[in-house]
């Protein structure tokens, strides 16, 4: 699929600056710029390079400004807001067009001269390629200067007005390119057999400890170091973010070009010598993601465009030297709950087993009294375990893994870690996370909030779910009907999973809420308990059912009238005293509302799963879910293109917030789509 936008979609600089593209480089780098090349937050970034993978991150090369000068006019066709609406750059009123496909592309149009941007990464390196096509027909010469906009500074930070930054220049070589000439046009039919030689200067920029390599073909100037201030992020403002920031400039690249002729701009920039050319980056980019395509083997092609979003949160993890999944962008790390959900899309849906395999693997290693870490161990910082389901979504996961993939052999390895998990479960663990006597698991105690309704203010806890939280007891299910299936391994085991299993089963019964004919969220003797939250939704799809088919349909049945939209599952209910309607403003304001309401969009897979399932997977099923899903089509038009955000407000979800690309979000409607052609 290719997202292609026009100027009737940036009728305002406000309008142009809602959509954005991601690209990642599979070590925690990524590029990230507004549709109209802009940064609207101060996590966008031309080159956000992952200097220890996957979140120590630099924002390197922040923005590029474009002057295009043409006769004694000095034009910009680069966008960027500042704080003071009069220094704002607006190149958008000459921008003709946005594409996305597999890197983005603006197309320009000035007096007569057009150029065509390019951006583009390749996997595995932190490096940049950028390319301008220009075409002059204006009748007089024209320049293209470019001004590349520096920070050197940790992801978030803002660069400190004396930061020093040196220019060091390695020489102007030539470089071989086959079957183009200087124009990058070969002429004929016969100049794809002669050789060119184009001359390309090198060199180096370091500030603050951090080094970047550049080549380009263009005329390279060192000019002054200065510094501009006062850019405005106005997705910071509106959600009480630093919503200024500021970058240095001190060099320029430029070509120059008669009336009539055309001519090839481009520039390389990466942490390492050894710089790739752009046509080297784009020919890897497409690569990249048709395999991606080719091998999730979806024919929708909503799926398709998803399959390869997905591959765009797996990183390499250097304390664990394996593969692991980003939670979101720009703000999330890799996070063990996150990572379990995400995985079973992200990677089994798209066929991509040997990632999992790592994954899984990963995580065995770093089980710890049955928990599994949140937060994996950055230099000398231990593991985070304030998580109750994490360990049991692994066992979900390694079960979706074997039925996927027939296995065995991970099976077998894994097996110790998930008796493990039962066992410490059963006794008891950390965060008060236990089985009581009904069978039932306790979890949460004081201040720790161990459920994905994870928010703490202080003191303050928005969503307290402590007791015995009604997704964890259906995962606690499962994950004994699983190790019961996954005895016939090792039949010396035992312990008797099928009887454990049944005592929840019977006691899951004190969860049915008869009065609003569905599942109360948790059982802890507080008001908390019957309010009509999201959670209930994986006591359905999961695949071993803990209610009996008629209270299954009714819990799907009052999901959709209380909660559904179409593009996620409100996790309160309207009617509820507690409801936010909107999520934004300072950082108390999102927190008080990010589990009251707002729409999350990864349980909606949870309810297409769970409404197939109750609906017999017949024919009719599965069009009314595929008719509904054509809502995601829509939503990729919108926010980081291609891709699905975290959130949307409670009461009118139209626009994306939080993370603008969300890996459990993609994940669980992939998903979807893959039970669809199952």
């Amino acid at each position: 699929m290719k997202f292609i936008y026009g100027k009737q979609d940036w009728k305002s600089f406000e309008r142009g600056e809602e959509n954005c593209y991601l690209m990642t480089n599979g070590l925690g780098g990524f590029s990230s710029l507004t549709m109209i090349g802009s940064c609207g937050r101060n996590d966008h970034a031309v080159l956000m390079a992952c200097v220890h993978s996957p979140n120590h991150r630099y924002n390197m090369i922040h923005r590029l400004e474009e002057i295009l000068c043409i006769g004694e006019e000095r034009i910009h066709i680069s966008s960027q807001a500042y704080e003071k609406t009069e220094e704002r750059e607006e190149g958008y009123l000459c921008q003709t067009e946005f594409a996305y496909k597999d890197y983005p592309q603006w197309t320009y149009l000035v007096k007569g001269v057009e150029i065509v941007r390019r951006i583009v990464l390749i996997q595995g390196e932190n490096s940049v390629g950028i390319s301008y096509e220009i075409r002059n027909f204006s009748g007089e010469e024209a320049t293209l200067e470019v001004y590349p906009h520096l920070q050197f500074v940790p992801k978030g930070s803002l660069l400190p007005d004396d930061q020093k930054f040196t220019v060091e220049l390695a020489g102007i070589q030539t470089v071989k390119v086959q079957g183009a000439g200087a124009d990058g046009d070969s002429g004929d039919d016969s100049a794809g057999e002669k050789d060119f030689h184009h001359p390309v200067v090198k060199g180096r920029i370091a500030s603050n400890g951090q080094t970047l390599h550049f080549q380009t073909n263009g005329e390279f100037e060192e000019v002054p170091l200065t510094f501009r201030e006062n850019l405005y992020y106005a997705y910071d403002a509106c959600d009480g973010r630093r919503d200024t920031g500021r970058t240095a400039v001190n060099h320029c690249v430029r070509a120059s070009l008669s009336s009539g002729e055309t001519c090839d701009l481009w520039m390389v920039y990466g942490i390492t010598a050894r710089l790739p050319g752009v046509e080297e980056m784009v020919e890897d980019m497409c690569g990249h993601r048709k395999e991606l395509r080719e091998q999730a083997g979806f024919r929708d092609e909503t799926a398709q465009v998803l399959s390869q979003s997905a591959h765009q949160f797996i990183s390499y993890r250097s304390s664990t030297a394996k593969q692991t999944i980003l939670a979101g962008f720009p703000f999330f790390e890799d996070w063990g709950r996150d990572t379990m959900i995400a995985m079973m899309g992200c990677c089994l849906a798209t066929r991509r087993f040997k990632t999992a395999e790592s994954i899984l693997q990963t995580f065995m290693t770093y089980c710890k009294k049955g928990l599994m870490p949140n937060l994996f161990p950055e230099g000398k910082e231990a593991p985070g375990y304030n998580t109750v389901d994490a360990s049991l979504l692994f066992i979900l996961a390694v079960y979706e893994y074997y039925r996927k993939t027939q296995d065995s052999i991970l099976v077998k390895s894994a097996y110790q870690t998930m008796k493990e998990i039962i066992c410490w479960y059963e006794k008891g663990t950390d965060f008060g996370i236990r089985m009581d006597e009904d069978g039932l698991i306790m979890a949460g105690r004081d201040y720790d909030q161990v459920t994905w309704m994870d928010v703490r203010v202080g003191d303050i806890l928005p969503t307290p779910r402590h007791g015995k939280p009604v997704e964890i007891n259906a995962y606690w299910y499962n994950a004994l009907c699983i190790m019961n299936e996954f005895r016939k391994f090792f039949p010396e085991d035992e312990k008797d999973y099928a009887s454990m299993a049944e005592k929840v089963k019977e006691s899951f019964e004190q969860f049915w809420n008869e009065e609003a004919g569905c599942l109360k969220d948790v059982l802890s003797g507080t008001k908390a308990d019957n309010q009509i939250r999201c959670n209930q939704i994986w006591a359905v799809s999961l695949p071993f059912s803990v209610l009996p088919p008629e209270r299954e349909k009714q819990v799907v049945e009052v999901v959709f009238r209380k909660l559904y939209t179409p593009y996620g599952l409100r996790t309160l209910d309207p009617a509820d005293e507690e409801f936010h309607a909107c999520y934004g403003g300072p950082q108390l304001d999102r927190d008080l509302a990010y589990h009251q309401g707002t729409v999350w969009v990864f349980p909606l897979g949870g309810y297409y799963l769970a409404y197939l399932k109750v609906n017999g997977y017949s024919e009719e099923a599965k069009r009314d879910v595929s008719r509904q899903l054509e809502n995601i089509n829509a939503a990729l038009w919108e926010g980081c293109i291609g891709q699905l955000p975290e959130i949307y407000d409670g009461g009118n979800p139209v626009s994306s917030k939080g993370c603008f690309a969300q890996a459990w979000s993609v994940g669980e409607i992939l998903r979807v789509y893959d039970a669809l052609r199952e």
